[in-house]
């Protein structure tokens, strides 16, 4: 069973993101203060979640959090300033949206820059660990996901319908065929590197 809180009380805001890995796309990170008696069954991970449950927690979610916020960071600022900066900015983007101020902000990994002066936990695997931070992963996945499906429509070729994204053999073979979209990460290795010469 998931963490209520890491410590006795509420407005904990758990924090995390989707898309870090991803060839193409944005970065999405949410943010979510869950109420001090919520529970529901399904609750864990999103990566651990089929994605019909994902989507029906995105709904309770949003129906029964005390407050929740969602942002991204585009893939030519990813470029720009790097994965990990992007990560934490679409963080403070989500954090800066919210109407309650959290006493405390629980971030899933083991780094996190401050966000103004708001206490802060680094938690690794913190989204198998603490309800919030589950939460916000349910949500930038899906969101993201949702995201990618508009951008399929316009790039279909890539697969991101079925990939989001993410580099599989099969979005990695339409970037040798088509090259790379407006949403490609240039700072990603988005092709295998050749092989090295024979001496």
């Amino acid at each position: 069973m998931l963490k209520p809180f890491y410590l006795d009380g509420n407005l904990e805001a758990g924090c995390d993101e989707a898309g870090r890995g991803c060839l193409a796309g944005p970065v999405f990170a949410a943010t979510v203060i869950l109420p001090v008696d919520f529970h529901h069954p399904l609750l864990n991970d999103s990566k651990q979640l089929r994605e019909k449950d994902r989507e029906l927690l995105r709904v309770v979610l949003e129906r029964e959090a005390l407050d929740f916020a969602v942002a991204r960071v585009d893939a030519p600022e990813i470029d720009r300033i790097n994965i990990l900066r992007a990560s934490f900015k679409a963080m403070h983007l989500a954090l800066g949206q919210l109407t309650k101020t959290p006493r405390l902000i629980l971030v899933d990994g083991n780094r996190f820059i401050p966000y103004r002066e708001i206490p802060y936990q680094t938690v690794v695997q913190g989204d198998g660990i603490y309800a919030s931070i589950a939460a916000a992963s349910i949500l930038a996945k899906t969101y993201r996901d949702a995201w990618m499906l508009e951008l399929d429509a316009a790039f279909p070729h890539y697969r991101w319908k079925e990939n989001k994204g993410y580099p599989t053999a099969a979005h990695r073979e339409a970037i040798m065929a088509h090259g790379l979209s407006p949403c490609h990460r240039r700072s990603f290795q988005c092709l295998p590197e050749p092989p090295s010469p024979t001496q």
